[in-house]
């Protein structure tokens, strides 16, 4: 007969956190997938990342971005700070590097929210961090997505859109693909992934769970 397990001992250990990476052009839908699926995780911890570019309306600082100037940017990165960084559309973004080490250390699982720039350094750095790519189902939809949030100019919509082709050429960069076609779908589709990364044997102390639960079977 094996031993009942306790109730804290319901699922192996994990020692390290997991990077999640979530990234597509600009207008693919990142934020309205990331929010919900968020609020549903409290285990899955956000890094907020640096940028340049002046908030929109209703945007928190330190919230929804840490809003620096270029010469701070400049200097976070000289100073080796940054995880990743990219210019794009016009302004600088970047991970500062110790929120998600810290939080990877503890065994806490971290999601970047990232443009596909940033993506391919974090596979060169990480290169056990989870990638997924999102992206709608085609590129008039995409365009039309930029128009309709109203947040940018013409010239800046245009900047984006000339970016669209080598964007998409990076998809061999990426684990997973999500199709933001229907929204409820996407995000049942991207906590899925977090999910299954979590369950990965090659992540878990298995071992250590059997002995621990399964004593005398």
């Amino acid at each position: 007969m094996y031993n009942q397990p306790t109730m804290e001992a319901q699922h192996p250990h994990r020692s390290t956190g997991i990077v999640f990476v979530i990234s597509g052009p600009s207008g693919s839908g990142k934020g309205s997938v990331v929010r919900p699926a968020m609020e549903a995780d409290s285990r899955l911890g956000y890094s907020v990342s640096a940028t340049t570019r002046p908030p929109r309306e209703g945007d928190v600082h330190g919230r929804d971005y840490w809003f620096v100037s270029t010469e701070e940017f400049e200097a976070m990165v000289a100073a080796g700070e940054m995880l990743e960084h990219a210019y794009y559309a016009g302004h600088r973004y970047g991970t500062p590097k110790k929120p998600v080490e810290a939080a990877v250390a503890e065994g806490r699982d971290i999601l970047l929210e990232i443009e596909i720039q940033g993506a391919r350094q974090i596979r060169a750095a990480l290169p056990e961090a989870v990638l997924i790519l999102l992206l709608p189902p085609g590129a008039r939809e995409l365009s039309q997505r930029l128009r309709s949030r109203g947040t940018d100019s013409e010239a800046a919509i245009m900047e984006r859109e000339a970016a669209y082709a080598s964007e998409l050429a990076a998809w061999p960069l990426y684990d997973y693909l999500v199709i933001n076609d229907d929204l409820d779908r996407a995000i049942e589709q991207f906590r899925s992934v977090i999910d299954a990364e979590r369950s990965r044997v090659s992540r878990l102390d298995i071992q250590a769970f059997l002995d621990q639960n399964y004593r005398g079977v």
